[in-house]
């Protein structure tokens, strides 16, 4: 592993196409390439929301879930293959239900926002709902594992909580929707 990444620059791209984890090659717009990149960018989404000052039960949960969808990389970039067990789904559901259950019950709608970390745990979370629905086409025509397709449900989830849990640990309520305000049209 240590020189796997030592040339970054192949140029082997130039013309499109995109190497897999198997060795095949297939067109950077193909629904395999474009769930991979959806799940990085959530990676990277992420990486961002854990750069923030977070409780530490939050800062560990994103760091074992950014590990969990490089697995989930792993996972698409080899047609066939799987990496993420049910296992790491219940982690989410556990730590969803932990989380929620120190939460006031939503009464109300809410918008994202608050503090800038459960503003971006939103963005996280409207991220991840679109790499699920990548996910979700390419397993419309290509086997995807059921724990990939759970994980990414349950992760938005998740940051939908976060961001309300966020909000809290920084004495900031949740962002009421007023679906009764003066002036609507």
């Amino acid at each position: 592993m240590a020189h796997r990444l030592s040339k970054i620059t192949t140029r082997t791209g130039d013309a499109g196409k995109t190497g897999l984890g198997d060795g095949s090659r297939v067109s950077k717009d193909n629904p395999r390439v474009r769930a991979l990149g959806e799940v990085d960018e959530l990676n990277s989404t992420l990486g961002l929301l854990a750069a923030e000052p977070l409780p530490p039960e939050v800062a560990s949960a994103l760091s074992e879930i950014q590990h969990d969808l490089f697995d989930l990389g792993g996972e698409l970039s080899i047609p066939g293959h799987a990496m993420l067990t049910d296992t790491q789904v219940a982690r989410l559901d556990a730590a969803i239900d932990g989380w929620n259950g120190e939460l006031a019950p939503l009464k109300e709608f809410i918008l994202p926002g608050g503090t800038r970390a459960a503003a971006l745990a939103h963005v996280a979370r409207t991220v991840c709902r679109r790499a699920e629905r990548a996910v979700v086409a390419l397993g419309e025509n290509e086997k995807v594992s059921d724990p990939a397709r759970r994980y990414l449900n349950r992760l938005s989830d998740l940051l939908f909580v976060a961001g309300r849990r966020l909000n809290q640990h920084a004495g900031r309520g949740d962002v009421q929707w007023r679906h009764e305000r003066k002036g609507k049209t």
